[in-house]
């Protein structure tokens, strides 16, 4: 049985398995292959989550939910997550539901801010499955991985007694296991793109209409400014349904009163602005906008400012100092040797806007606060080198979609990388990750790093001749004449970067983590260790 995985490995490991870890191995047998759900296979047997529903006695606890439902292909999670900060700020008891994770399951289910404890992950996980496990058979089997997620998220807000529960769509929109929500309180689409396509398909108009496939007959819906054929898309749905399509603005900079976004990038603005029309109408529509909320004129109240400023999410446009490196050798108290740059874009949009996001980040940050005279000044700090550490799902992601994107942008705006660094991903498909990372296979497959290393070096008119690829003892000099280079290993190409930060102590080292969340996270797990 499933229950007897997570127990196996850590026999394995000579240690008895914790019940954390024997979740953890009950989610990961629920694993499966995603396929498109269209009318052929009736949406992936869609209808198969409402009977896990009455299973679970969740149709009354669902249909009291005070939803915001949220869908997209690009700033979904961040619109979810300026929305639960404001929603917050203004007194509410919040729910946020939202995929991936980038460490630990837990971060998907998140109670007035802070990722649901394990206990009472165990809690209501225990719960859902043992319900399941007794009453599903082979016309009604286990629900998928993520459906699974979803239910459970439906079982701990309802426990929880959230006021509203945020829901970002896992992917699509019409039959994603977050739209059995019947009447949101409002619901919202992101900027569109093109993602997933294997699934979603392969035009806009295709896409967009997986999309709206989340609005509801009487639910307000609102989107940002979307390209053309999309937003035709979106606008066909909406009337046939019957309801307007509203279309939020993106937020002015001068209406947060001198604060800044929690979430940078200049794109965090559009998000912004949808996330306040979001918030104002589940205010009014469920009977809370009260004095103190009421803006004043076109400025913002004072706790959606807060929330706007104070939100948190890790892997979109984060800025991390290593703390191995920052904390050994003779630097200046204010210089910072080693700092990774962390955005999970993965699509042709996204990737140009994180790639104007770290053009910018990295021009504020050669000024910083160092020692002067008569005291503490800003001070000039050198350029370094920049680096780029690159992973990409090789299922359904081409990267000479995605690379020339990153490379053409930051170009533009006077940004080039010394080096390019292709790792294979430490996050099993089919495995839920626990706390730490698993082993480095010493038979890893490189072909598809390789593949990426000649998409890179054919930017640069380069052939295989001219690339690298890093062994076990590699220095940093090894590679020192390449633009790019394979390592076999992401932790064996984080203790390059930190051996060659350490032996050049006046260099700064500036490196781009991007291309995949599932990268992301392995090199905050890495580094949090």
């Amino acid at each position: 049985m499933a229950e007897d995985a997570g127990a196996r490995a850590a026999e394995e490991r000579g240690r008895q398995a914790s019940p954390y870890e024997e979740a953890l191995a009950c989610l990961s047998s629920l694993i499966t292959r995603r396929t498109r759900a269209d009318g052929a296979n009736k949406g992936d047997h869609f209808d198969l989550l409402f009977d896990y529903i009455k299973i679970l006695e969740l149709e009354g606890p669902i249909s009291q939910l005070r939803v915001i439902h949220v869908a997209g292909t690009k700033g979904k999670g961040s619109t979810c997550t300026f929305s639960e900060s404001i929603l917050r700020c203004c007194g509410f008891r919040t729910g946020l539901f939202t995929s991936p994770h980038l460490i630990d399951v837990r971060e998907r289910f998140r109670l007035d801010g802070c990722d649901i404890s394990e206990e009472k992950f165990l809690e209501y996980f225990w719960w859902c499955w043992r319900r399941l496990q007794e009453k599903t058979n082979e016309d009604v089997p286990m629900p998928s991985y993520f459906r699974f997620l979803a239910l459970l998220a439906f079982k701990i807000f309802a426990a929880e007694k959230v006021d509203v529960a945020i829901l970002e769509v896992g992917l699509g929109g019409k039959f994603d296991a977050t739209n059995v929500v019947q009447a949101p309180v409002v619901c919202g689409i992101s900027s569109l793109g093109y993602d997933h396509m294997e699934i979603l398909g392969n035009t806009l108009r295709e896409i967009a209409g997986e999309k709206a496939g989340i609005l509801k007959h009487g639910v307000p819906a609102f989107t940002v400014p979307q390209p053309e054929e999309a937003m035709a898309a979106l606008k066909e749905k909406a009337s046939q349904l019957g309801i307007p399509l509203e279309v939020a603005p993106p937020l002015d900079t001068w209406s947060l009163k001198g604060q800044k976004l929690g979430l940078q990038g200049e794109h965090q603005y559009a998000n912004a602005g949808l996330a306040v029309v979001l918030c104002r109408t589940w205010l009014q529509r469920t009977g809370n906008m009260g004095e103190a909320l009421l803006p004043c004129g076109a400025d913002l109240p004072e706790q959606f400012i807060r929330g706007l400023a104070t939100s948190q999410m890790q892997g979109r446009a984060q800025v991390v100092v290593d703390p191995v490196v920052s904390h050994q050798g003779p630097r200046n108290s204010g210089f910072r040797p080693l700092v990774f740059y962390l955005d999970g874009a993965h699509s042709p949009e996204s990737m140009e806007m994180c790639a104007k996001w770290f053009s910018s980040i990295i021009k504020e940050d050669s000024q910083e606060e160092g020692p002067g005279k008569g005291g503490w000044t800003i001070m000039q700090c050198p350029a370094g080198d920049r680096l780029l550490f690159f992973f990409l799902s090789s299922l359904c992601r081409d990267p000479r979609l995605l690379l020339p994107r990153l490379l053409n942008t930051c170009s533009n705006h006077g940004v080039h990388f010394h080096k390019a660094i292709f790792v294979p991903s430490q996050s099993a498909f089919n495995q839920v990750g626990s706390h730490s990372p698993p082993a480095d296979s010493p038979q890893v497959d490189l072909s598809w790093q390789r593949t990426l290393q000649r998409a890179w070096e054919s930017l640069h008119g380069g052939d295989r001749d001219s690339v690298n690829e890093a062994k076990e003892d590699a220095r940093p000099d090894a590679a020192e004449y390449t633009r790019s280079c394979v390592f076999p290993s992401l932790p064996l190409a984080i203790k390059w970067l930190r051996d060659g930060s350490q032996q050049n102590q006046i260099v700064r080292f500036q490196v781009l983590v991007t291309g995949s969340l599932h990268l992301v996270g392995d090199v905050l797990r890495l580094l949090k260790r």
